[in-house]
């Protein structure tokens, strides 16, 4: 990346540390053989992914044989879903309206043969905890993500896990913007009780997490979901690997970034006041953006404790995230929109829009997104840059 570039694009990938590099490489040189192969240079392959599957199930405190690496968490999702629902007839699915295309496009494949349910919302986009319990009767999974990706609300957890486990329903949790980010403790590993990478306690009613490598400074291609032990979990992919879970040969060098990865976030994790100074370069982002700006909104919740330190929605009035993402581009900073093109135009946000965010407003949001690795003196410059690209947007848009 061109140091000029001011990437604030990182809930949508985030750049591998050296590190991360470093052993991905090393394990193309390395450990490059079938890690079911018998031989020597086999199971050294097999060792160094059970080196990762330690790092990784000691970032969220599970056990290693909790662990299933998977492609991404796309395909932990799926995994978590069908594996829950399978040689059940029309499964009954306790969702949202705001979770990752992931679930939702999933939910639109499964049509009519699942029964979905969708958890209640307020205007923050946090999940109505109070009125979910009576979705849960006779429910066969309740699947909700931990940190949303457009506005990075959070949601709670701790009380649909409560709930949740009260009905005998598993709960699978999309934690690929909460893990590396937020502490993550599901409870079933070996983590010190005042370890601060381990502070969260909601995480130990989740029975399945997915995570992904690349959200946490990790190579692409790569995931894994958590399944806690005595959780029901069907193999819709046949094969011997990951304890028959999740068959086909391991990518052993994306496992060995992600293992590198997790180690790297547990550092980070470890020092409560690095997330800290993080989220007040994300608050600067946002007063720059609307002090020069000032028909600009935030979208979602403000307060600190309530959304990830890394992430705002932001929300132009009048303009098109589209023209916005496209000028920006031009004048070096990356962000998105949280939403796909669409026959050449970019559709306003589904999350926003099941928010009750104006379509007006929506049409014009931009998400922008931190990384541990974005640095102080981008901030005031990308928030000149936003204002001017929206002033300049604003000054051709006719009055009505």
């Amino acid at each position: 990346m061109p140091e000029s570039e001011i990437y604030l694009d990182n809930n949508a990938t985030t750049r591998p540390t050296p590190g991360v590099r470093d052993a991905v490489l090393r394990s193309l040189d390395e450990t490059w053989h079938n890690p079911s192969s018998v031989h020597r240079p086999g199971q050294a392959a097999r060792h160094a992914i059970e080196l990762a599957r330690s790092s990784v199930a000691r970032l969220v405190n599970a056990r290693p044989r909790e662990i299933v690496f998977t492609s991404g968490g796309t395909e932990s999702i799926e995994l978590g879903v069908r594996g829950a629902i399978q040689g059940i007839d029309r499964p009954v699915l306790v969702t949202s309206a705001i979770e990752h295309a992931a679930v939702r496009d999933l939910v639109e494949t499964l049509g009519d043969a699942c029964e979905v349910r969708l958890v209640p919302l307020d205007e923050r986009g946090v999940i109505d905890a109070e009125h979910t319990p009576a979705l849960l009767d006779g429910a066969t999974l309740c699947c909700l993500q931990w940190a949303n990706n457009e506005t990075g609300a959070l949601q709670p957890i701790g009380a649909i896990g409560r709930a949740c486990r009260e009905a005998g329903v598993p709960l699978l949790v999309d934690g690929t913007q909460w893990v590396g980010k937020l502490p993550t403790n599901l409870g079933t590993g070996t983590a010190a009780p005042n370890d601060p990478a381990h502070a969260d306690g909601e995480g130990q009613l989740i029975d399945l997490l997915a995570l992904s490598a690349h959200k946490l400074h990790g190579p692409k291609g790569v995931g894994a979901l958590f399944v806690r032990r005595g959780t029901r979990l069907g193999a819709f992919r046949p094969g011997s690997q990951e304890l028959g879970r999740r068959g086909g040969t391991e990518n052993v060098p994306g496992v060995v970034g992600f293992g590198a990865a997790c180690e790297g976030a547990l550092a980070f994790l470890a020092d409560p006041g690095e997330r800290e100074r993080l989220g007040a370069l994300r608050d600067r982002l946002e007063r720059g953006i609307t002090d020069r700006f000032p028909a600009a909104q935030v979208n979602g919740p403000i307060a600190r404790g309530a959304r990830l330190w890394n992430t705002t929605s932001v929300g132009f009035p009048g303009l098109e995230a589209e023209a916005l993402l496209l000028m920006l581009s031009e004048r070096g900073v990356c962000a998105s929109a949280g939403a796909a093109c669409s026959s050449g135009s970019l559709e306003p946000s589904p999350v926003l829009l099941a928010m009750g965010v104006e379509p007006a407003v929506a049409h014009g949001s931009i998400r922008l997104s931190l990384s541990r690795l974005t640095r102080e003196e981008e901030i005031d410059r990308a928030a000149e840059l936003i204002a001017g690209a929206a002033g300049v947007l604003a000054g051709s848009v006719p009055t009505p």
